[in-house]
Parts: structure tokens; sequence; C-alpha cells
């Protein structure tokens, strides 16, 4: 016999709002003008990618791309 679940209107603490500070999917897979290159990476470096690339639906050579952009704006 299962257990019946008995609700209570308590108040619920949901925690506190954080602004949201991330890219939206558009800005983060932008069409720009690409130069191809050849270039050897390490392979935890490309593992890395390919697991976040896995979780967020996006190619990893486009999430590197970004990073390595990010850098160079930086510094610009």
């Amino acid at each position: 016999m299962k257990k019946k679940i008995k609700y209570t209107d308590e108040p619920m603490n949901l925690g506190k709002t954080v602004k949201d500070f991330l890219p939206s999917p558009d800005e983060l897979a932008s069409k720009e003008a690409t130069v191809r290159v050849t270039i050897n990476l390490n392979k935890d470096s490309v593992d890395f990618f390919k697991e976040e690339a896995k979780r967020s639906g996006i190619p990893y050579q486009k999430l590197i791309r970004k990073v390595v952009d990010l850098y160079a704006e930086h510094y610009v």
C-alpha cells in the first residue's frame, strides 16, 4: 500500500535570482567570416570541448573558436 502525500501551505524558500550573464544561442553560433587553419591541440583539451559540446548541442569546433575569439577580443 502506498503512503499518501500530505501537502501543506508552508512558505517555500526558492533561493536567489541570478542575473543572466550568458550570451544567447544566436550570439554563440553567429555566422562570421572564418579562415581555415590547422592546429595541434592537447588531447585532454579537445576531449573537454567535445564533452561540453555534447551537453550544449553545439559543434566542439565552434566552442573552441568562441574561446579563441573571446581571448583575442580581450587583448584588442
